[in-house]
């Protein structure tokens, strides 16, 4: 048999009180379970005492393999009976899939809206200076030949 260590449900609705149980990890959240080993009341101001928790019982539960949840964890850990290893998830302010596929659409479209109005702005400068060019020559030549000439 399992045995989890870990928070049950009470209280009125968005008014949540939470009893921190050993219980088989096989029954419900609120349901049957072995002992009451403490208390935790998230409405209370984080300096006050939001965690009651009886110490020699959880040191006892803990002694015979009883696994905590995550939560109670941290609890245990603010008592000094556990060590909790923080955690990094350097991928959780990542957009989903979707998202990134929309991101990606959008970012390629602007490069190709980027490079079409380079080619545009490109293309009649090379043309405008090669069809001014001979133009300019001409009557540069023809003074000079006027004035060898003349």
């Amino acid at each position: 048999m399992a045995l989890k260590m870990r928070l049950a449900r009470g209280g009125a609705k968005k008014r949540p009180h939470y009893s921190i149980v050993i219980a088989d990890a096989r029954s419900p959240r609120d349901g049957r379970f072995i002992e009451k080993i403490g208390t935790f009341n998230p409405m209370l101001p984080k300096d006050g005492e939001r965690v009651k928790l009886d110490v020699e019982r959880a040191k006892h539960w803990l002694a015979n393999g009883v696994q905590p949840t995550d939560r109670v964890l941290r609890f245990l850990d603010e008592a000094g009976l556990l060590k909790r290893d923080a955690r990094n998830n350097p991928q959780k302010a990542l957009p989903g899939k979707k998202a990134q596929e929309r991101i990606d659409a959008r970012k390629q479209a602007e490069e190709d809206a980027k490079a079409k109005a380079a080619e545009a702005a490109a293309a009649p400068a090379e043309e405008a200076p090669a069809a001014e060019a001979p133009a300019e020559e001409a009557p540069a030549e023809e003074a000079a030949k006027e004035e060898t000439a003349g």
